[in-house]
Order: C-alpha cells, then structure tokens, then sequence
C-alpha cells in the first residue's frame, strides 16, 4: 500500500488484517453527572483486532481516556457494551499505563515492578526474575534498588512500562503515556516502544495527541469528535512491519500526518469553542 486509506463512519468499517476481534465496542454512550446531563461519549463503535496497534486521536475532553478506561474495566457504558476476547490463558488480560506514572515512591524500582505480578500470586522467585528480566529491557538495570525520587520522569516512565509489560497482558492499554515527557526522550521511548511491540505483537490500544506518534507507532488511527465524542474516521497506516523510527522523516509520513490534521482541525475548534 502506498497511499492512505481513510473510511468515514458512514462508509464500512476497514478491515486491517483478518484476524479474530480482541476488543469490542459496540454503542458505548457514557454520561456523568447525577441526572446524566453531561454526554462524553454518544455512540461509539469499534474494533481492535488480535495483534493489532490502534491509536486513539481527538480533542481534549473528547472520551478518549475514556473508552481506554471502559475497555480495562475502570468504567462502566451508560449504554452499549464493551467486550474483551481473552484468551484465558495469560494471569492478567489487561494492563494500563497512565499519563502520570503511578509508582509507589516508598517501594524501589524492582518491587514496584514485582507488584503486577504479585498480585496475580506468582511465587517470590519468579516475580523478581520477570521483574529483572524488564528492568533490563527497559534500561534500568543498574537502578532496581533505587527509589522512585531518584529517577527522571522519562525513567520512571520505563519503570511503568516494565511494570505493565512484566505480567504478559494479551491487551496493553496506554493512556497518553508519553504526553508529561520532554521532546528528546518522548522521541526516544517512542521508538522504543516500537521495538518492544514489534517483538511479541499484543494488542494495544494507545490514546495520543500527538499524529506523529501515533502513525509511527499504529497499524490504524481512528479519530474521534469533539464531546460528545464517536468515531469519524479511520486511517489505515500504510508503512510495513517492521516499521524503523526514520520513517518520521519521508515525505509520505508528513503528507499523512497533515491529512489527519486536515479532518482533527475542525474538531479542535469546536472543542475551543
């Protein structure tokens, strides 16, 4: 492929790669508020294959975080139905990384990594030989018995990840984790993400406001409206797997980002609005 695929809502849903639905969203309406007078999200549909990179674009205040939250079981529809396909075979089906990074400063580095997977009952040893084994993977190594105070936010960024990662979720769900971090090392956890999920190739569903991010790291971004928010488009991102972090640099990759922008600026105004 070598030209964007775009399908609107009003057109059928694009079909990536044939391979059994993971995630599920069908006719999710959420509304806060006592009398439910304040409508997030009206009426979103959406898919996310087995092995498939989903990237969440839209507004501020759009519900993105919030399909995330429904998906991981954190919130409930007001409407509709949200269904997670596990397996059955993997301790925990879903795990989350958050904008904030969420460790616990008074454990270190390594425990705060154990803690996913004490909570799923694994034995002492092998909890600290997963947790090791992702500290190393993630570069910090040389920082398990250190405490949270001491480490850079990019840092403790990779702790959350390792975090997330060390207890094998069949669905990794990221809620703009990269978002609190300088330039330099939001570029560089980005491309090292993409390396980590071209290895193994879990679902993900990750929420962003950043287009670039998301098409280096996605297989489709999907764009949602200013609230209450849905669905109104879909990009399929044509660059093959595995896909290295230079693609940021073709000419194809700064046509495709505008072309999201083109459809997402309309929707910023309103939010402005």
């Amino acid at each position: 492929m070598n030209s964007l695929r775009r399908t609107d809502i009003s057109a059928a849903m694009p079909l990536v790669a044939e391979a059994p639905a993971k995630i599920e969203v069908r006719g999710v309406r959420k509304r806060y508020d006592a009398n439910g007078n304040v409508e997030a999200l009206a009426g979103v549909d959406l898919k996310v294959r087995s092995g498939e990179f989903v990237c969440l674009v839209g507004p501020s205040g759009c519900g993105k975080s919030t399909v995330l939250r429904m998906i991981a079981g954190l919130h409930r529809p007001s409407e509709g139905e949200v269904l997670v396909h596990a397996s059955g075979t993997r301790a925990v089906p879903t795990a989350m990384v958050f904008q904030s990074y969420n460790v616990f400063p008074w454990k270190t580095i390594q425990a705060n990594v154990r803690f996913g997977l004490e909570m799923t009952g694994m034995s002492g040893a092998e909890a600290d030989r997963r947790a090791t084994a992702w500290l190393g993977k993630m570069g910090l190594a040389d920082f398990a018995n250190a405490y949270p105070p001491a480490l850079s936010g990019g840092m403790l960024q990779r702790v959350a990840i390792a975090r997330a990662m060390a207890v094998e979720p069949e669905i990794l769900l990221m809620d703009e984790p990269f978002a609190a971090l300088d330039a330099q090392h939001r570029r560089i956890l980005q491309d090292e993400l993409l390396t980590l999920w071209q290895e193994d190739r879990r679902s993900v569903v990750f929420v962003t406001h950043s287009l670039e991010e998301a098409l280096l790291l996605g297989d489709r971004v999907v764009v949602m409206s200013a609230r209450p928010g849905r669905i109104i488009a879909e990009f399929e991102v044509p660059f093959a797997r595995p896909r290295a972090p230079e693609i940021r640099g073709e000419p194809m990759f700064a046509k495709l980002e505008q072309e999201i922008w083109n459809l997402l600026r309309e929707q910023v105004g309103k939010h402005a609005a």
